[in-house]
């Protein structure tokens, strides 16, 4: 009878868990930049990458054989390509374990959107939500 009852509660537990991480997966939450009065620049890797014409870049994290990573490519490559004053790069983090520190990444794909300044604005992690990462950026975008 313990065993059933162990049981039962572990596949609950799991359950919470698992529909916890599904409702996180895509959520754009608000960027590290701008923390009180200290605006905090993204580390200069990924400074370097960023497109100067644009008003935001979205900086895609990514690893060498992350399956969600090559969808949220195309995802966020289409955006970028409809969208005046986006642009997208991606960087991988398969061999640079000290930016992922740097930038709090613990999972890929991870989004950034950055504005030209290297302020981080939003962040996404897993695959972005196209909508809603469109409706959170709109604030940051010209016209």
């Amino acid at each position: 009878m313990t065993g059933a009852l162990v049981a039962v509660g572990t596949l609950l537990l799991c359950a919470v868990v698992g529909l916890v991480l599904r409702a996180r997966n895509g959520r754009v939450r608000e960027g590290r930049g701008s923390r009180g009065t200290t605006v905090e620049l993204v580390p200069e890797d990924v400074r370097a990458v960023l497109d100067p014409a644009a008003a935001v870049t979205l900086v895609q994290l990514s690893t060498t054989f992350c399956t969600p990573c090559r969808h949220t490519r195309v995802l966020l490559s289409d955006l970028a390509g409809r969208t005046a004053g986006l642009a997208h790069t991606d960087i991988d983090l398969t061999d640079r374990p000290e930016l992922a520190k740097a930038l709090s990444v613990l999972r890929t794909p991870t989004t950034l959107a950055v504005d030209a300044h290297g302020v981080e604005l939003l962040r996404v992690g897993g695959v972005p939500k196209r909508e809603d990462l469109l409706t959170a950026l709109r604030p940051h975008l010209p016209g």
